[in-house]
């Protein structure tokens, strides 16, 4: 057991487009954070793990563990050889990318990977949206898209995870001439609704107005998404995570196109819907704090089946 009455630990969401780093009390109380740009392998990770040990080195005391919340697809096998590695992804640059031994050569300390969204959801689990739940899922709505799925048995798909976000989707009757952004299907739910598709066909987000259209397009798409994973799971809680959500009118369009798209099958109401599909708990830092737990985890502090 390692002795955390002097020492910290360290929770990482590794995205592609930033790595959010942070420094935490061995509770999981986060107490420093930054972003890096998620540049070259070599330089983001040298970038990590030189704030989370300036930190640690300001507040006088040893990092005690490292949690990677990362973007995939990557191996979270312990038992491989290559766990924490990042396969071949679409992120230029980062394919066979060794995390874990990248960041030990940095950071001598024990080091836990799982996906972004896995690491996400068990911290909603343990302390945020998911809590009260008995199966939840956490999608991420980012750079790509991906899927954690918990149930009573733990999470769905160990020791490999879920590649939901390439799931084949039906396209919107007003988006057949958009090829989508996935190198490797034309119709998955990540080539036509991340936020990288959103930005390739309508710019950037962050200046289209409420009632712009490709809010209703973007939500049909993530409608379906959580229509498959209900019908499919009967999921409690469905927690749609990641930098589109932030939008203020995209989480309700969700809500109304999923109850569209299910055409009163289960019977379902408003009320229902709202309960289920819902916003992260930890906002903005579901990601790192899934980080954190994962570094819990490995100084004996475990908050969920995993």
């Amino acid at each position: 057991m390692v002795d955390t009455r002097h020492g910290f630990i360290a929770g990482i969401d590794a995205g592609g487009t930033t790595f959010k780093c942070g420094l935490a009390q061995p509770d999981g109380r986060i107490i420093a954070k930054q972003e890096i740009p998620t540049t070259q392998p070599a330089e983001t990770i040298a970038a990590c793990a030189a704030f989370l040990k300036a930190q640690g080195e300001k507040r006088g005391g040893p990092l005690l563990a490292l949690g990677i919340a990362s973007f995939g697809p990557v191996d979270i096998d312990p038992l491989s050889d290559t766990y924490g590695t990042i396969l071949k992804t679409p992120k230029a640059g980062w394919s066979q990318t060794d995390l874990r031994r990248g960041f030990a050569g940095h950071m001598p300390v024990p080091v836990r990977i799982d996906t972004d969204v896995n690491a996400a959801l068990l911290g909603e689990v343990a302390s945020g949206a998911a809590r009260d739940a008995d199966a939840a899922a956490y999608v991420t709505v980012g750079t790509g898209i991906g899927a954690g799925i918990h149930v009573a048995a733990g999470l769905v798909g160990k020791p490999k995870h879920p590649e939901f976000g390439h799931i084949r989707v039906q396209r919107h009757p007003e988006d057949a001439a958009f090829k989508g952004v996935c190198p490797f299907h034309a119709d998955c739910l990540e080539g036509l609704a991340s936020a990288t598709a959103f930005t390739a066909r309508h710019g950037n987000p962050a200046e289209l107005a409420p009632d712009h259209p490709g809010w209703d397009m973007q939500a049909f798409y993530l409608g379906q998404a959580c229509l498959s994973l209900h019908l499919s799971l009967r999921l409690d809680r469905i927690i749609l995570g990641g930098g589109l959500m932030r939008a203020p009118s995209l989480l309700a369009l969700v809500r109304r196109q999923y109850l569209e798209l299910a055409g009163g099958y289960l019977g379902e109401t408003h009320e229902d819907v709202e309960r289920m599909i819902v916003l992260p708990g930890h906002g903005p830092d579901a990601g790192l704090m899934g980080g954190v737990y994962l570094a819990r985890s490995l100084i004996g502090e475990r908050p969920v089946q995993t």
